[in-house]
């Protein structure tokens, strides 16, 4: 018999839903590094009891994104300086990967839609919209990986950009906007004109931090308290 619920309220979570929705809180910084987690608080916003909300802690733990301590309770683990970068340096390996196909397989529409995207920053970059640059780039380069037409590269570059995202918001100012819609130029150009090795080179310097902007990056980490 399939459940019924009461008009007007929603089903309480499960298990795996809860573990779910406080991963996306996570990696959408609702929930930021060194965060305390209270197990109380959870579970009023969830209503449930507080065994489930101490069970998804824990296996959020298991996967390195909580940190829990004994007398201390959970918190959103903090990236180190050291992870932080080799985070980037794989992400730097995906992107290129992702550029380097696109250059062979994009076809005449996929090339518009990348054009399109890469105008959508260039006006954010303009207009020194913060905000508005951070998701444009983020559209900018989901084009590129579905162009590359590997949906494992996707989906595992996903998961690897949503863990960076927290970071990334916090480096955006206007040089870095202006040097980031030059290099997209010239990446663009790389795919549209089916030049795989230069797209993949240019893409990967473009979101290497050590290559770049890795100074700005720490310093930011330190100004907003994260590091």
């Amino acid at each position: 018999m399939s459940q019924v619920i009461e008009e007007g309220k929603e089903a309480k979570p499960s298990a795996d839903n809860l573990i779910q929705l406080l991963e996306d809180d996570i990696l959408n910084a609702v929930l930021r590094p060194g965060e305390r987690l209270d197990e109380q608080s959870l579970a009023r916003r969830f209503e449930v009891s507080r065994t489930p909300i101490r069970e998804a802690l824990r296996h959020l733990a298991s996967s390195g994104l909580v940190e829990i301590k004994k007398n201390q309770g959970a918190t959103v683990r903090r990236l180190t300086t050291g992870e932080l970068i080799e985070m980037f340096q794989v992400m730097a390996e995906y992107e290129g990967l992702s550029a380097r196909l696109s250059a062979r397989r994009m076809n005449k529409d996929d090339v518009a839609e990348m054009r399109k995207r890469h105008e959508e920053c260039a006006l954010m970059a303009e207009g020194e919209d913060y905000g508005g640059f951070y998701q444009a780039n983020n559209v900018f380069h989901d084009t590129i990986f579905r162009g590359s037409r590997n949906v494992y590269l996707q989906v595992e570059s996903r998961k690897l950009r949503n863990r960076l995202n927290v970071y990334r918001r916090h480096i955006t100012t206007p040089r870095s906007m202006a040097k980031s819609t030059y290099e997209h130029g010239r990446i663009v150009e790389a795919i549209a004109g089916g030049d795989a090795v230069l797209a993949h080179d240019l893409m990967r310097e473009h979101v290497d931090l050590l290559a770049g902007a890795a100074a700005d990056v720490l310093l930011a980490l330190e100004v907003e308290g994260i590091e």
